[in-house]
């Protein structure tokens, strides 16, 4: 305006009813790209530091910043540790968005599912299925299960399908346990947990559970644990050497591991 119309900048502040102090204001705040690029590097070392620890450390090495400051700037990093991760959980996913899985091994998915036998007695299926070639590696009936017991079906099923990079797994008390996470620690696998009350982080295998539910748990009759352990068994081989998925092109899951269609493992 005071170009155009060759006037003072006071004249145009009133016209505009516009603050002359504000129309003079200069920002005094410092350039905070380096404080920035210090607050992710602490948190990424450090990566169940909250702001306020992160903060302490700032004071330490004598940034001189304010705790709302160090707030904000955390904050729009997007740096908040949004969920409770149990002690000891060594291996947990932390900080880090999720990655498509780019080749057999890369990305399973693991969960239970829960039936009965004839005569009533509970069952309790573990489940695992790797989600870049629909492949199912165990399917484990018990009647119950605990951390131990899991560990011990991986280790079986791993030493001859190979250790995955990450499994995808819930809050179950058998994948939050002391020996699931000691098992993983040791393998370099890393447990990628969904957040409570979310299936969806773990879609993959929800989607098979209920394929599974719908064409062999609902399709037969279990009269003994032998009996569900063989059915199943015979349904994981068709599922993975004769079933087209429609997620991989209708192939079979089993010609994206073994380039030859070779049949699955041995359970």
């Amino acid at each position: 305006m005071c170009c155009d119309w060759a006037i003072s900048i006071r004249r145009a502040c009133g016209a505009l009813n516009f603050d002359r102090s504000t129309h003079h204001y200069t920002s005094r705040r410092a350039d905070q790209a380096g404080l920035e690029r210090r607050i992710r590097e602490i948190c990424e070392i450090r990566v169940r530091y909250g702001y306020r620890r992160v903060h302490v450390l700032l004071e330490r090495e004598g940034w001189g910043t304010n705790i709302k400051r160090t707030y904000r700037i955390y904050r729009d990093l997007g740096l908040q540790l949004r969920n409770k991760t149990p002690k000891r959980r060594v291996k947990a996913k932390l900080r880090e968005d999720r990655h498509m899985a780019v080749g057999p091994n890369d990305v399973w998915a693991m969960d239970f599912v829960h039936d009965q036998l004839a005569i009533g007695k509970k069952l309790r299926v573990l489940t695992v299925v790797d989600t870049f070639s629909r492949y199912v590696p165990v399917l484990d009936p018990r009647h119950s299960y605990r951390g131990e017991d899991v560990v011990q079906t991986l280790e079986r099923v791993c030493q001859k399908a190979g250790y995955p990079k990450t499994i995808r797994v819930d809050q179950g008390t058998e994948f939050v346990s002391r020996d699931l996470d000691l098992w993983a620690y040791s393998k370099g696998v890393t447990l990628d947990f969904s957040r409570p009350g979310k299936p969806t982080d773990n879609a993959f295998i929800e989607a098979f559970n209920g394929r599974f539910r719908a064409e062999c748990l609902n399709q037969h009759w279990f009269l003994t644990l032998a009996d569900a352990r063989e059915k199943m068994e015979d349904w994981r081989r068709y599922y993975n050497e004769e079933r087209p998925h429609g997620a991989i092109g209708n192939k079979v899951p089993i010609s994206l591991v073994n380039s030859g269609c070779a049949t699955s493992p041995p359970p």
